[in-house]
């Protein structure tokens, strides 16, 4: 069989099978942090669920049409070794790595997986004798931090282009989406109940909080803030959900699923753990509310780099490629919950879509600077 003859089957099987990776295979992860094997780089942590009842929500994983954008059959096939450190975790990324591999009979591919900040640092002591060809990172922070570093290299026009300007440099680009969201308990509060501007918490929410202060995603959050409102504006902004008593929680699932529970009434978190939490009780009394045009709408990335000291740009660039695929995307939208960045790819839920988010006007690579946030969290009382 060809390789492309085998793709056609290989991918029908991969597509049915990636809507269960999302509970199967997050199972037992709690814990860690998110993708990034504990360092605080948003923790994409496992869910809890035993996987034995993937639910359905919103437009659902079952009975959707095949993805628009391009195959990896119609991109350039993949022959040579690459190695890629991985700041996405294996349990949430692996399945689709091993799959681009398996395509081509040629191509031999090595994941070093670890803590994104980690390996920007192992990038950068290692100089030019780092064995890294891309960097794929949880967050446009640590893309950024590398980019900084002096320690990657252009995006190829061609691979560039399949994603729009506000998500990718011309250094790093992403690969899948992530909105801010306001989670809250449906059977406390109603969507119209809950203010539209995160500065409006908590003195005008009458409810009690929960967040996850020590998560990259929170303090990517705090940094947006910082940004946009100015130091003293989010000094106050934290010592005011500080005195209010907001729960802290290890992780931005458990703050969901304290939602669920009952616990506490509403959270900041990525809006996947909400989809999560419905995947695994699609009764759960949670739903997603958002903000507009602030801090708390910030949309991050997901993305991937190619390192300076690649010993073949163009096959590294062609696996960056790979990402944005039609399989990839899809992949990303069934069993991360993450918002795909192609058209043609529709997120999983009763999401809007990344147009209709009302998304403030910042440069994602500027939220790379997260030790002045963590000092300024800790300066108005946050445990981190």
């Amino acid at each position: 069989m060809t390789r492309h003859a085998r793709d056609g089957v290989d991918r029908r099987r991969f597509l049915a099978a990636a809507g269960g990776v999302g509970v199967v295979g997050l199972a037992g992860c709690m814990g860690d942090d998110e993708e990034d094997g504990g360092d605080g780089e948003d923790g994409e942590d496992g869910d809890g669920e035993d996987g034995e009842s993937v639910g359905q929500i919103g437009s659902g994983r079952e009975g959707r049409d095949a993805p628009g954008g391009t195959p990896m059959a119609e991109m350039p096939d993949l022959e040579g070794e690459l190695t890629v450190y991985s700041g996405r975790g294996e349990f949430l990324v692996g399945e689709l790595v091993g799959y681009i591999e398996d395509q081509y009979d040629d191509f031999d591919l090595t994941v070093r997986y670890g803590g994104a900040t980690d390996l920007v640092n192992q990038i950068a002591n290692e100089g030019e004798g780092s064995p890294a060809d891309v960097f794929y990172s949880v967050n446009a922070g640590a893309l950024g931090a590398l980019a900084d570093e002096g320690r990657t290299q252009a995006v190829p026009d061609d691979v560039a282009e399949l994603v729009r300007e506000e998500f990718r440099t011309d250094q790093w680009i992403g690969t899948s989406g992530r909105a801010r969201t306001v989670p809250y308990n449906t059977e406390a509060f109603s969507d119209d109940e809950l203010p539209d501007d995160i500065m409006a918490y908590p003195e005008e929410f009458d409810g009690d909080l929960g967040w996850a202060p020590s998560y990259g995603s929170c303090q990517a959050f705090v940094t947006a803030m910082r940004l946009i409102e100015g130091e003293e504006a989010t000094r106050e902004w934290l010592e005011a959900v500080v005195e209010s008593g907001i729960t802290p929680y290890n992780n931005e699932f458990a703050a969901c699923q304290g939602i669920a529970d009952g616990e506490i009434d509403a959270a900041f978190t990525n809006h996947y753990y909400i989809q999560r939490v419905l995947d695994g009780n699609p009764d759960a009394s949670i739903d997603t509310a958002f903000t507009s045009g602030d801090a708390g709408a910030v949309f991050n990335v997901a993305g991937a780099a190619v390192v300076d000291t690649a010993s073949d740009a163009t096959l590294a660039g062609n696996f960056v490629r790979h990402l944005l695929s039609a399989e990839a995307q899809d992949y990303f939208a069934r069993s991360t919950f993450e918002y795909p960045l192609i058209p043609g790819v529709e997120p999983v839920g009763d999401l809007p879509t990344i147009d209709e988010l009302d998304v403030p006007d910042i440069d994602l690579a500027e939220l790379s600077d997260l030790e002045t946030t963590i000092d300024l969290m800790r300066d108005a009382g946050v445990e981190v």
